[in-house]
């Protein structure tokens, strides 16, 4: 009986496919890695780095909110790409609250923290969509600039309104269509 069990389980467990839903009960379709809840005026805020040129070993897709440009940043093979397009952005420290100082210091983060979903790699980020055939679906906001009170410097969300994908620098929002 044990090895019966034992023998489902990890057959489950190989031909399970890695999908979350967060603020919903599941993910719309299979292509889907990881999908937000929908109508919650809620981002997804990217990691905070202090330099992201500094980030010599990120793979392609990284996408960090740059503390010493204030922009939001995607790594392609050439370099980071601006993805802020205003330059007048500012930040919030998480710990002290205090508006354009970071005081959080490495000891307080752990440098090798990762969350993969998927197959875990050796691609670095803190969290990885290890998928090569899905996607992630960001959350859906009407109107972010309007329907989301106090966003965060690094968020990010798809505008249902105008249909594109809405970065917030800290001041204002840029707005990125295909």
């Amino acid at each position: 009986m044990r090895i019966l069990l034992t023998l489902s389980l990890a057959l489950t467990t190989i031909f399970t496919q890695a999908q979350v839903a967060i603020g919903k009960p599941a993910v719309t379709n299979n292509s889907v890695s990881l999908e937000f809840g929908n109508d919650q005026n809620r981002g997804m805020i990217l990691p905070w780095v202090t330099d992201a040129n500094t980030l010599t070993s990120s793979a392609n897709g990284t996408m960090v909110y740059d503390l010493t440009t204030l922009k939001v940043k995607v790594k392609y093979a050439a370099g980071w790409k601006d993805l802020s397009v205003d330059t007048t952005g500012k930040t919030t420290d998480p710990v002290s609250g205090i508006n354009g100082i970071t005081i959080q210091t490495a000891a307080s983060e752990a440098a090798d923290a990762k969350v993969s979903i998927g197959t875990p790699s050796s691609t670095p980020g803190i969290l990885v969509l290890e998928d090569s055939n899905k996607a992630m679906i960001l959350p859906k906001v009407a109107n972010p600039q309007t329907n989301i009170i106090n966003p965060s410097p690094g968020m990010m969300v798809y505008d249902t309104t105008k249909k594109v994908l809405a970065v917030f620098n800290g001041t204002v929002w840029s707005f990125w269509k295909a």
